[in-house]
């Protein structure tokens, strides 16, 4: 008999249930309505009781609990979920001309029934699903390609605006849509932390928050102090209420359902009233705590959604109206040069710190040398910033009544900022480069980048930082070297002020780096960065030649001969391997147990002989699959359709200018389905 079987949970039970509703009401009214009840002592109290509980009786941990807010979880991958009603975007406009166009279209489809209009904000952030039943929150769901997202439902509980148990009536299953926001404040807190910490600060708060749901360990997500707010509620056929027949009536249940839902928001009558609303927030937007990019309109009677009906990609009932770009005119002290991964030197404006679009801009990118000239910018002058599609600011002109008379032209880097060497600039392109690539350091650390990176080697045990911090060591500065890496040269590795590598995260970073040696010879290709040799192309190679050997001593010719190679990629391989040190560093992966001979994965020769070009979403198979598996019977993937494409594969959301060019070319289209048969598969 079990020694804790005759243990009376019950009062266990009832104290916990009691702690989790005084949580969730002190969380309520705190996020909600900034009511602050007790101190930040008692609710730590509280909440500390409550995990010490469900420690001591797991069994009694609800998935939903409050202490679910503070993570833990670690999640290495992100299942991809079907989204049950499609995530289609909006239309988007900068035109006021073309928001009377819709309004007057609107107006002629409806007809006589009157109805009218909702006007919100359009928030930067990202678009996220919540599925709830029975009132409890079951699964979170990012936008992914709008057919298909990525289950973030660990780190979306620890946001504090998303309601774990629903409060008052509500649809027994639904999905709440809304946006994830990274309010300003907390952004700021958190890139001074990251400076402080020796960390790169985030570009923007909408990159920051898409990265704080992608993280793998849910209790950081929980520091990033995110901010989810409701914007639309999905229904299943047949849940229909009063309430529920206008959009603003489905926000204002939802409020008291427990969400944070739009707080400006208005119903308006007319294109007049419309206009007014975009044109008050095209001002009083930047006052916001918040970033937001547009204005969304909606047909506010439900109802009318379906006479309206949609588009290919959007519905007919709404649009978006975005923001002009916000410019600003600031001096430029200073230009400094970047080198990146493959040697490509990048002048950067350093600026006079200015306020746009809801961050402070201190530096942008000048592109290259032809940029600098075509905008004719000089020492000293104020250049013209504005934020591109509110998110990257880029110089877009000189602001010339700043102009000094004798203002000297930008003199363009001679030598590479790093190692010293000349830069080059090869015919027909706009960059200079730096070709020490074997000894420039930012070019060995990027390398190592692309070597460890998803789609090479996936060492995800080996961030930007711990790669920098094992090349600055001395202990990797060739791919090679991260092979003979031991734990005890690991452990106890660091820099001053940040944490030091232990035991445990040794055993990870070696155990990463030995299963690397199973990724398959196409892969291994591609992770040797060989200049002008994607993804695709290390494909094309590996299955044409088979293996290294054979690549190594192909010639030129040869090489070319490789679907979408060409003599000037075929020249750059060739050299590659005529060089004696890659040579050596093929050795060491070699004797190191890395794959250098393609596998035979092809099942059958069925579609020996056929082209086909893929386009849309699938139900059986995501895109990637679906290229595998032609491939594995025999078949060719091309990126493009040409008088060679046997076949159009058309999935759903397929574009109408592959439609139409198909069409044109007399490619048949084939349907899932009809592939599926093909292959003789169901």
């Amino acid at each position: 008999m079990d020694l804790f079987s005759s243990i009376d949970l019950g009062p266990v039970q009832d104290r916990i249930s009691e702690l989790s509703k005084l949580i969730d009401h002190y969380n309520y009214e705190y996020y909600m309505n900034d009511r602050s009840l007790i101190s930040d002592f008692e609710f730590d109290a509280l909440l500390r009781e409550l995990v010490d509980l469900e420690r001591q009786y797991p069994e009694l941990a609800s998935p939903n609990s409050p202490s679910k807010r503070v993570g833990g979880e670690i999640n290495k991958s992100f299942r991809q979920v079907t989204h049950r009603f499609p995530m289609l975007s909006l239309g988007n406009t900068y035109s006021i001309e073309e928001i009377e166009e819709f309004e007057a279209r609107t107006r002629r489809l409806i007809g006589e029934v009157p109805f009218t209009y909702t006007c919100e904000l359009k928030y930067d952030g990202v678009a996220i699903g919540l599925t709830y039943r029975h009132g409890q929150l079951v699964q979170a769901v990012t936008r992914g390609n709008g057919a298909v997202g990525d289950d973030i439902t660990s780190n979306a509980r620890t946001i504090k605006t998303i309601p774990l148990r629903l409060r008052g009536e509500y649809p027994d299953d639904f999905e709440a849509r809304g946006e994830v926001v990274y309010p300003f404040e907390a952004f700021n807190q958190m890139n001074a932390q990251r400076e402080v910490d020796g960390l790169e600060p985030f570009a923007n708060p909408r990159n920051a928050a898409s990265g704080s749901l992608k993280l793998q360990d849910s209790s950081e997500c929980a520091k990033r102090k995110l901010m989810f707010c409701m914007y639309f509620m999905m229904l299943p056929d047949g849940e229909m209420r009063p309430a529920y027949e206008t959009h603003s009536g489905r926000l204002d249940s939802a409020a008291s359902m427990g969400f944070k839902v739009q707080p400006h928001i208005k119903e308006c009558k007319d294109i007049n009233e419309i206009k007014a609303f975009i044109d008050y927030w095209d001002t009083e937007r930047w006052n916001l705590p918040y970033a937001v990019d547009g204005i969304v309109i909606k047909v506010n009677q439900t109802p009318l959604w379906d006479q309206l009906g949609m588009t290919a990609k959007s519905p007919r009932w709404a649009i978006a109206y975005k923001f002009k770009a916000q410019q600003a005119s600031t001096p430029l002290e200073s230009v400094s040069f970047q080198v990146g991964r493959t040697g490509v030197v990048t002048p950067v404006a350093n600026l006079t710190p200015v306020w746009l679009g809801g961050t402070t801009v201190r530096r942008a990118t000048l592109n290259n040398a032809d940029f600098i000239a075509s905008l004719d910018i000089r020492e000293g002058d104020h250049l013209l910033v504005e934020k591109g599609g509110e998110i990257i600011p880029k110089i877009v002109g000189v602001d010339m009544q700043y102009r000094q008379p004798n203002a000297r032209p930008i003199a363009y880097a001679a030598t590479c900022p790093e190692c010293g060497a000349a830069l080059v600039r090869a015919e027909g392109e706009t960059g200079y480069y730096c070709p020490n690539r074997e000894l420039c350091p930012p070019q060995r650390v990027g390398m190592l980048e692309h070597f460890v990176s998803r789609k090479a080697m996936d060492i995800d045990s080996l961030g930007t930082e711990r790669l920098e911090l094992l090349y600055n060591s001395g202990l990797v500065r060739t791919v090679a070297d991260l092979y003979d890496l031991r734990a005890e040269q690991l452990i106890g590795l660091g820099v001053e002020g940040q944490a030091t590598i232990q035991a445990k995260g040794a055993d990870n970073i070696l155990s990463a780096i030995s299963k690397s040696k199973e990724v398959p010879f196409e892969r291994v290709l591609f992770a040797l960065g060989i200049r002008l040799v994607g993804e695709v192309g290390a494909k094309k190679l590996a299955r044409y030649f088979s293996n290294i050997d054979a690549l190594m001593q192909a010639s030129i010719e040869e090489i070319a001969q490789v679907d979408d190679m060409g003599e000037k990629t075929a020249i750059i391989i060739h050299d590659y391997f005529a060089n004696p040190d890659h040579l050596l560093l093929i050795e060491r992966l070699r004797a190191a147990g890395l794959q250098f001979v393609a596998e035979d994965r092809t099942i059958s020769s069925r579609l020996a002989g056929l082209t086909f070009v893929v386009s849309g979403v699938f139900s059986s198979f995501s895109r990637e699959e679906v290229k595998a598996h032609i491939e594995s019977h025999g078949g060719k993937v091309s990126s493009s359709l040409s008088s060679k494409t046997s076949y159009l594969l058309a999935g759903e959301k397929m574009g109408p200018e592959k439609l139409k060019k198909a069409e044109k070319l007399g490619i048949k289209i084939i349907s899932e389905q009809e592939y599926l048969d093909m292959v003789g598969q169901e």
